[in-house]
């Protein structure tokens, strides 16, 4: 028998990624909320890589912390290594990665909620869904209880029908060998809701003791780390290498030797795994022609011996695991601590949600992270922060938060997700934005703390450095442009540095605007009575070597916002509209987009049947405003 548990604004089921900033965005607005999830000593666990950030994801963990999320702080509390990736290149790839202390990251992120008074905890498997009037209304336990809300969000992870395969092996698990939650991946399918099934893999584990780290080559964090939350301002953290070492010619033998055992090619898998983060098996098949494949040795953390033996995710029989281990130089007497598998799990078909992240089948229901067919722990976070602000929002009757490609890699995410849907575990990257050279690791907070301050998740001091950060370095880029120079004050700096000289007088914006000239040798010139710190130093720097590019690219914003600020009502009958080809009506009665931008990134929807959609549009609207007029 079912008993009443308890009444809240938000539910949110799961406390992986995706599951920690929704509950804390949604207590931190105001709104009661309930976490659920199966075992709360896996709050924030990390089953796979012991890392945060790197190309396109530290973006989105800059992104999380410049709207008021979590992952960000949290990881700068518990690194052990920091560096920032791409340095030479230019600033759109610059990309921070941390190595976190996989024990610290979770307990820490745990001591966080438990102290969040909007929050509640419970450890328990959630089974059915409780709808009402065609709406999600709350949550069934595994022991009977129901838990109501205005919303519920689910970050159920890998968790959906989860099974842990190695080799021959096969077991319904979820990741680390913790439950898998089946019944409410049967309950989703029951409610209509359309899954895919999709893979993802781990490598092996491997003890420090027994690694002879002389045949590696030392990777170290940076001497002067940089840091994820911009409230972060320095950091005490002792930092531990990581290691370089090689698959050698016997690794891929080994391999080759036991594809008939492999699951991935035996047939036993049935989901996609993710393309851009492929088996050691899988990349041995596809790019024979190698010699070779990096794999980096990681720590897992301060106090424990376990090593990540990143590049080597394997779902091979554990006995030809620790071959190939021990056919990698530095391993060659290692002793493996936890075999490595592959898991596969059901997930959403994205397609069935808004931008919003609330389901089109069941409003009030929300989903975020892998469940929506992603991977990784930041393209989690990123989805979480967002369904729990906009289940917050929706309890609150305000309208959603919805960011277009312009504003975040956050906003590029959720709209290849609800747009385009996608075949395989979605991974970010840089190459996926169009408008990367605006959506900077360095300018996150300019892009997005002004939302995160108008919902409530900003405080007032942390805006208010904000908005003083802003000024100065929009005081400074216009003092260099009217502080004007004379040959003979520069061309001895220039030449000193390989630099043209100038032959008239020039304002500084001017000469930093020069690749080979940095903001310092400018201040140096004539310096500013304001002081600046590092990241104003870097932003007035960026800001004006790339004013021509940046200006460009906003150009293409202005039109891309035009098509997005054209709605499209909900009850459009794409059927009636003649003209349309048939593929782009199915794909729009599907889809239902919300505005003309996102109708026009729909894959086989073509420049035409926009026109054609635009021309009905107008007809329809005036049409309605007649009908309203007449009636009003």
């Amino acid at each position: 028998m079912g008993y009443t548990a308890g009444n809240y604004d938000v539910i949110v089921v799961g406390a992986g990624h995706a599951g920690v900033e929704a509950a804390l965005a949604s207590a931190r607005m105001g709104c009661s909320t309930l976490m659920v999830t199966i075992n709360l000593d896996m709050i924030a666990f990390m089953p796979c890589n012991p890392s945060i950030g790197g190309p396109a994801k530290g973006h989105v963990v800059r992104e999380i912390d410049a709207l008021g999320g979590e992952m960000g702080r949290n990881i700068d509390k518990t690194f052990i290594q920091m560096r920032m990736l791409n340095t030479g290149k230019g600033p759109a790839v610059h990309a921070l990665r941390a190595q976190a202390d996989k024990f610290l990251y979770q307990q820490t992120m745990k001591e966080t909620m438990e102290k969040e008074p909007n929050l509640t905890m419970r450890q328990g498997m959630v089974e059915k869904l409780i709808v009402e009037n065609g709406e999600c209304v709350g949550v069934i336990t595994k022991t009977g209880a129901e838990y109501r809300a205005k919303s519920v969000v689910l970050t159920t992870g890998t968790y959906l029908r989860g099974k842990i395969i190695m080799g021959e092996l096969m077991y319904e698990s979820g990741p680390n060998n913790q439950q898998p939650s089946v019944g409410l991946a049967l309950h989703l399918k029951e409610l209509g809701f359309d899954l895919v099934r999709f893979k993802t893999g781990t490598p092996p584990r491997v003890h420090k003791d027994t690694i002879d780290f002389s045949q590696t080559e030392i990777q170290p964090g940076d001497e002067k780390p940089k840091f994820f939350s911009y409230e972060t301002k320095s950091s005490d953290n002792e930092q531990l290498p990581c290691w370089l070492t090689y698959t050698s010619i016997e690794t891929h033998e080994i391999i080759n030797e036991n594809l008939h055992r492999a699951p991935m090619f035996s047939g036993v898998i049935e989901g996609t795994g993710p393309r851009y983060c492929p088996s050691i098996e899988d990349k041995i098949v596809r790019f024979s022609d190698k010699p070779k494949h990096q794999i980096f040795l990681e720590p897992e953390g301060k106090n424990t011996s376990e090593y990540y033996v990143q590049g080597l995710s394997t779902s091979m029989p554990e006995d030809v695991q620790l071959r190939i281990l021990r056919s990698i130089p530095g391993l060659q007497k290692v002793e493996m601590m936890r075999t490595g598998y592959a898991i596969e799990y059901d997930a959403m078909v994205p397609t069935q949600l808004w931008p919003s992240l609330e389901t089109k089948r069941l409003p009030g229901l929300f989903t975020a992270g892998q469940i929506n067919g992603t991977s990784g722990y930041e393209e989690a976070a990123g989805q979480g922060i967002m369904a729990g602000i906009n289940a917050a929002r929706k309890v609150q009757g305000k309208d959603p938060v919805v960011l277009n490609r312009s504003e975040g890699y956050i906003g590029v995410l959720i709209d290849d997700l609800v747009t385009k849907g996608t075949n395989e575990p979605y991974r970010l990257l840089t190459s996926r934005a169009e408008y990367r050279l605006l959506l900077r690791h360095d300018n996150a907070d300019l892009r997005l703390t002004p939302i995160g301050h108008e919902i409530g998740l900003i405080s007032e001091e942390r805006y208010n450095q904000f908005l003083n950060k802003k000024a100065k370095v929009e005081a400074e880029i216009e003092r260099l442009r009217v502080t004007k120079v004379k040959p003979s004050e520069v061309n001895p700096l220039l030449e000193g540095i390989g630099s043209a000289p100038i032959q008239d007088g020039s304002n500084l914006l001017n000469i930093l605007r020069r690749p080979e000239v940095t903001y310092d040798l400018v201040h140096s010139l004539n310096p500013s009575d304001v002081e600046l710190d590092e990241e104003m130093k870097e932003q007035v720097e960026i800001q004006v070597k790339y004013a021509g590019y940046i200006e460009k690219q906003l150009v293409h914003v202005e039109r891309l916002q035009k098509m997005e600020k054209k709605k499209i009502p909900e009850q459009i009958e794409y059927e009636e509209i003649q003209g349309l080809a048939i593929e782009a009506r199915q794909k729009l009665a599907k889809i239902r987009p919300i505005s003309i931008g996102q109708a026009s990134r729909i894959s086989g929807v073509t420049p035409a049947d926009i026109s054609i959609l635009l021309v009905y549009l107008e007809h329809f609207n005036r049409v309605t405003a007649a009908t309203a007029s007449r009636e009003g």
